[in-house]
C-alpha cells in the first residue's frame, strides 16, 4: 500500500514547547502561522540580518541586497506560491476549507518560513560557512576530531546555515526563553530543505539529501516534529526523513529570487548592462505588449525593475502550477527534484542560462570575491581564539578575559566538547560582518577601543 502524507497532520498548528495549549485559530484576528510570521519580524536574529552580506558587499551608495531585505522578499514570493496552489487546489475541491481548514493558510506558512530560511547563514555569504568547516578540515580544529562522535565530526566540517536555523528557532539558550521561538511545528518542518543528519547528507542523485539538515544536537527535535506532522521517513535512509512538502514551495521562492534579483542588483553596481539583463529576462516575462512598456521608460533601472517584476510574476504561478501537478508525487515522498527544475523545458534553459551568466559575471565579481576572501579570514581567525579559549579546563587569564566577550547565553557548563564547540559556533555564526570585522580587529590589536 502506498503512503501518503496528510495535509491535515502536516498543517498543524501546535507549537513548539507549548503542545498542550491548544487555540482555535478561526477565532482570532491572526492565524497561529500569522503569528509565527510577526514573531520573527521582530526578532533579533532577523534584524541583524540586515548587516549579514547576501551577494554583494554591505551597500554604499548603491543599493543592494542583504540577507534582510533577501529574505523579505522571498518571504513575498513564497506567500504567493502558497495561494496560488491553494486556489488551483479549491477548484478541483470546492469543500476544501470544509475538509482541511488550515490549507488556506498554507501562503502563511510558507511566508514565514521563508522569513526564517537564512536565520542561520553565518556573515559573509557562503564563505563563512567554508570558513568555520575549513577550521575542522585543515585548521587548528581538526586535532578535535578524536573528542567527538563520528557524526558530531561530519556536520562540523560541514557547517550548514539551514540546519543552524533549526537550531536558533529551538534550542533553550542559557538566559533565553527554554522554548525556542515557539514557532508552529508545521513552519518549523517547512525550513528543513535536507530532514538528515550530516553523516547521511550529501548524496548527489538525491534531492532532499543534497547537504543535510540538523545538526547532532537538533536529531530528536527535528524527529519529534516529524513524528507529530506524519512526514515520512526515508526508505533509503532509516535515520532520516522526506520533505515536508512546503519545503517545495520554500526553496522554489527562495530560487527566485536570487536567480532574478542577483541581476538587479549586479545592473546597480555596472557589473551587467541594461542589455544583458534584458536578454536575460525578457524571455520570462510572457507579455507581447511589455516591449512597448519598456520603450516607454527612459530610465534603465525602471526597465529593470518592471522586467524583474514580470520574470517573478511567471515564476510564481509556474511554481504553483508544478506544485499542484506534481501534488501526489511530493505527497509520497517521491518527488526527486525542486519546482525550479521541474518547469516547462523552455523556462529551465532560460534558469539555467541566467545561472552560467551569474556564476561567470557576478559570483566571481571582484568586490565579491575580495568580501569572500576577508570573510573567510575573519571568521576564521575567530574560531582560533574562542575555541581553545572556552575548552581549555585551566583557563589563563587571557582565556577569561576573551571569554568575558561572550554573551551569557552562549556561556554554558556542559562536560562534552561537541557541546562546547556548538555553542562557540552559536555565537560567532550569529554575528553580522560589522561585528564580525570590529571584534577581529579589537582582538588581534588592529583598533583600539575607545570611549564614547
Amino acid at each position: 500500500m502506498v503512503e501518503f502524507m496528510k495535509w491535515n497532520r502536516l498543517l498543524s498548528s501546535k507549537r513548539w514547547g507549548y503542545e498542550r495549549k491548544v487555540r482555535n485559530n478561526r477565532m482570532d484576528d491572526r492565524s497561529e502561522f500569522q503569528r509565527d510570521y510577526d514573531r520573527l519580524i521582530f526578532s533579533s536574529p532577523f534584524r541583524r540580518l540586515q548587516n549579514k552580506t547576501q551577494v554583494f558587499p554591505l551597500p554604499g551608495s548603491v543599493f543592494v541586497h542583504n540577507r534582510l531585505t533577501h529574505s523579505l522578499e522571498v518571504a513575498s514570493v513564497g506567500r504567493s506560491i502558497g495561494r496560488l496552489f491553494y486556489n488551483l487546489y479549491k477548484e478541483d475541491h470546492p469543500d476544501v476549507d470544509e475538509q482541511l481548514p488550515n490549507l488556506q493558510d498554507i501562503g502563511d506558512i510558507v511566508s514565514a518560513a521563508c522569513l526564517s530560511h537564512d536565520l542561520g547563514n553565518p556573515a559573509f555569504g557562503h564563505s563563512g560557512e567554508a570558513a568555520i568547516a575549513s577550521y575542522f578540515i585543515d585548521g587548528e580544529g581538526k586535532k578535535l576530531q578524536n573528542d567527538v562522535s563520528e557524526k558530531q565530526w561530519e556536520d562540523l566540517i560541514a557547517f550548514e546555515g539551514n540546519a543552524n536555523a533549526l537550531r536558533i528557532l529551538t534550542h533553550p539558550f542559557r538566559g533565553k526563553n527554554e522554548k525556542g521561538f515557539a514557532l508552529t511545528y508545521a513552519t518549523l518542518a517547512s525550513i528543513v530543505k535536507y530532514p538528515c543528519r550530516a553523516i547521511d547528507g550529501h548524496i548527489k542523485n538525491k534531492h532532499h539529501r543534497k547537504k543535510y539538515g540538523f545538526f547532532d544536537s537538533e536529531e530528536k527535535t527535528y524527529q519529534v516534529i516529524a513524528d507529530e506532522l506524519g512526514i515520512l521517513r526515508d526508505v533509503d535512509n532509516p535515520n532520516g526523513f522526506v520533505r515536508h512538502p512546503l519545503v517545495y514551495m520554500v526553496e522554489a521562492a527562495d530560487d527566485i529570487c536570487y536567480n532574478i534579483i542577483d541581476l538587479e542588483d549586479a545592473h546597480h553596481l555596472k557589473i551587467l548592462s541594461y542589455d544583458e539583463v534584458e536578454r536575460l529576462l525578457l524571455p520570462l516575462c510572457g507579455e507581447a505588449t511589455l516591449r512597448d512598456r519598456l520603450n516607454s521608460l527612459e530610465d534603465n533601472g525602471s526597465k529593470v525593475e518592471l522586467l524583474r517584476a514580470k520574470a517573478i510574476n511567471t515564476l510564481i504561478k509556474a511554481c504553483a502550477e508544478s506544485f499542484y501537478r506534481y501534488h501526489d508525487e511530493i505527497l509520497r515522498g517521491t518527488f526527486n527534484t525542486s519546482l525550479i527544475d521541474s518547469l516547462d523545458a523552455e523556462l529551465v534553459d532560460i534558469l539555467q542560462e541566467i545561472s552560467k551568466i551569474s556564476i561567470k559575471r557576478i559570483y566571481n565579481a571582484p568586490t565579491v570575491v575580495q568580501i569572500e576572501v576577508a570573510g573567510y579570514k575573519v571568521m576564521n581567525a575567530l574560531l582560533e581564539e574562542f575555541i581553545p579559549s572556552f575548552l581549555n579546563v585551566n583557563k589563563t587569564p587571557y582565556d577569561k578575559k576573551l571569554l568575558a566577550m561572550m554573551p551569557v547565553q552562549f556561556q554554558i557548563e556542559s562536560n562534552h566538547t561537541y557541546e562546547k564547540i556548538r555553542s562557540v559556533l552559536d555565537f560567532v555564526s550569529g554575528m553580522t560582518d560589522v561585528y564580525a570585522v570590529d571584534l577581529y580587529r579589537t582582538i588581534k590589536g588592529i583598533t583600539i577601543p575607545t570611549l564614547n
